[in-house]
């Protein structure tokens, strides 16, 4: 039997994070991973060696914002192994079925001119809209890095331009009464209220919605976030794919002897008096931890489907219960379209230009198109009569995705997990079958080839994957790949319980992180890094404790002197 201090049941992106900052600490660590490669939603694969050779997809995540957020990549020192980011601009492009279109670029000035051109008005209140947004990031970034539970934590990461930012929002009186108002509203609310046109509004809510919920959703207006991230940090890419920070984490991670095991598929938590030991793998290969297990898989499938009832329960009585019925999933997900090119897609309606293909291309016609796309999938209904979508060119940004001259494409289309009056057929009775998920891919390819006709005639080959499919290949429960919903009473302290919420458990020596825990999903790499900081104070409470507060009153000391 082998044994560890540390056993982590998956080696997405977080658990390879949080395996990292734990093998510096000094903690000997194994990762265990159900498929054959590492890296969960992050993959960059040849996912048609046959039809395409040489072709490498995004299998899922593709555009990275969040991680720049945080210091992630600078602590890892990842670029010593191999990471490299490619920044985009022009970062989006929608074009509008008038002959008009939005074209964002990282800049907010340039992107105001682009706008300017349409409408002046329209293009004042994006500054606006963009300097809202970024001084509340600025603010609320420090809450992200930290525990929840951690006030040090929190405290240790602001400065005085962070608080400076965060008062400005906040503000007294009447400010924040509107920062509230604003935070309970919808993202089409606060559009409606600053914009006149379609062409803004539409792919600023596709933007929004990609938190997994139609625009007019109360207390999420916060989606409306995502455009101005795209202006900073910026929306960068790994040169050779998403894969390429796997690859980066699993090298940092291997140099200091860390051990990753593919093709092991956690069945159970082993847990004796009380107390998480190991996890046993199917097959029947037992692991062992001296100090914890850490689960990067969502919580409802570790409590509820890898530990026995009894033990759950012995620990507090009421979980099994809350996870069941607390936890809101909608059925919005993913059905997925990878496509081998023979030549890059063309706009020629639309001033076409190579550029606009660097960033993401939005096809999103009108909010209420957005708003149905994302209702009839909660539903259980296809939205493919007028389908909205999230296209990506990969190969523009970096051509070593592709052989020389062709070019992959990335489709991201809102659909239903369980299809309504499909119960029990299809897989795992959610009514998806292979022909049905290759008429919608048709119908996704017939929309696009309605902007830009050459598509049809440059595929080689297409990979088309199901909200099931996607869901078994990352484990996701029922279709989400942000484990639990994206909303506001789902998020920091709510996240996935009040008593999960700090990555700890009921249960002794077992923790959580991954998409289903604070920040929540995306490329970020926050909640392996916030993991793994619970877990070292776990161990040596008070000497932790006492280092926390020292690094946070130097930081603070030394940014008062920065200023003065």
């Amino acid at each position: 039997m082998q044994t560890y201090d540390v056993v982590i049941i998956g080696a997405g992106h977080n658990g390879l994070v949080c395996a990292a900052y734990l093998l510096k600490a000094g903690y000997s660590v194994l990762l265990l991973e159900k498929r054959s490669v590492p890296g969960g939603a992050a993959t960059t694969e040849e996912a048609l060696p046959q039809e395409a050779p040489g072709f490498k997809f995004n299998l899922c995540a593709i555009d990275h914002e969040f991680i720049h957020l945080g210091p992630v990549v600078e602590e890892l020192e990842l670029t010593k192994y191999g990471l490299e980011y490619l920044y985009c601009d022009p970062v989006v492009f929608c074009p509008h079925p008038d002959g008009k279109y939005f074209l964002g670029h990282k800049s907010v000035e340039k992107t105001c001119a682009e706008i300017a051109r349409y409408n002046s008005r329209d293009a004042e209140k994006y500054a606006e809209f963009v300097d809202f947004w970024q001084r509340l990031l600025k603010g609320i970034i420090p809450i992200f890095n930290a525990p929840p539970k951690s006030v040090i934590d929190i405290i240790g990461n602001y400065d005085l331009p962070k608080l400076k930012d965060l008062f400005s929002v906040v503000g007294l009186s009447n400010k924040t009464l509107d920062l509230i108002r604003t935070m309970l509203s919808s993202a089409e609310d606060m559009l409606n209220e600053l914009y006149d046109s379609e062409f803004v509004k539409a792919p600023l809510a596709r933007l929004a919605s990609e938190l997994g919920a139609p625009p007019s959703q109360k207390n999420l207006s916060i989606g409306a976030i995502m455009m101005a991230m795209r202006h900073h940090p910026g929306m960068a890419r790994p040169r050779g794919g998403t894969g390429a920070l796997i690859q980066a984490l699993l090298n940092l991670v291997q140099s200091l002897g860390g051990k990753i095991l593919t093709d092991q598929h956690v069945e159970k938590v082993l847990i004796d008096d009380g107390r998480a030991v190991g996890v046993r793998v199917a097959g029947g290969t037992e692991y062992r931890a001296n100090r914890g297990v850490i689960s990067n898989i969502d919580a409802k499938r570790l409590f509820l489907h890898a530990i026995d009832s009894s033990d759950v329960d012995a620990a507090d009585p009421n979980l099994r219960e809350r996870l069941e019925r607390r936890i809101v999933n909608n059925n919005d997900s993913i059905l997925k379209v990878d496509c081998a090119l023979s030549e890059p897609l063309r706009f020629e309606r639309y001033e076409h230009r190579d550029e606009y293909l660097i960033g993401s291309v939005l096809i999103a016609d009108s909010v209420t198109q957005v708003e149905m796309g994302h209702h009839d999938s909660m539903i259980g209904k296809i939205p493919d009569s007028d389908p909205t979508m999230y296209v990506v060119m990969p190969t523009m940004l970096d051509p070593s995705m592709a052989p020389e001259g062709k070019h992959t494409l990335w489709i991201e289309f809102f659909a239903p997990y369980q299809i309504e009056g499909s119960e029990g057929t299809g897989l795992h009775g959610t009514g998806w079958t292979d022909d049905l998920k290759e008429k919608v891919a048709d119908r996704l390819i017939d929309k696009l080839a309605e902007y830009a006709p050459n598509v049809k005639n440059s595929i080689i080959a297409r990979r088309v994957e199901s909200p099931a499919e996607l869901s078994d290949r990352l484990g996701a429960f029922k279709g989400n790949h942000y484990h639990i919903d994206m909303s506001l009473e789902q998020m920091i302290l709510f996240r996935p319980l009040p008593e999960l919420a700090n990555y700890e458990t009921p249960i002794s020596g077992l923790y959580l992180t991954g998409a289903g825990t604070h920040p929540g999903g995306s490329i970020s790499g926050m909640p392996g890094r916030n993991c793994a900081r619970v877990f070292l104070r776990s161990q040596q409470p008070l000497v932790q404790t006492l280092k926390d507060v020292g690094n946070s009153v130097k930081s603070t000391i030394e940014d008062v002197f920065k200023k003065s």
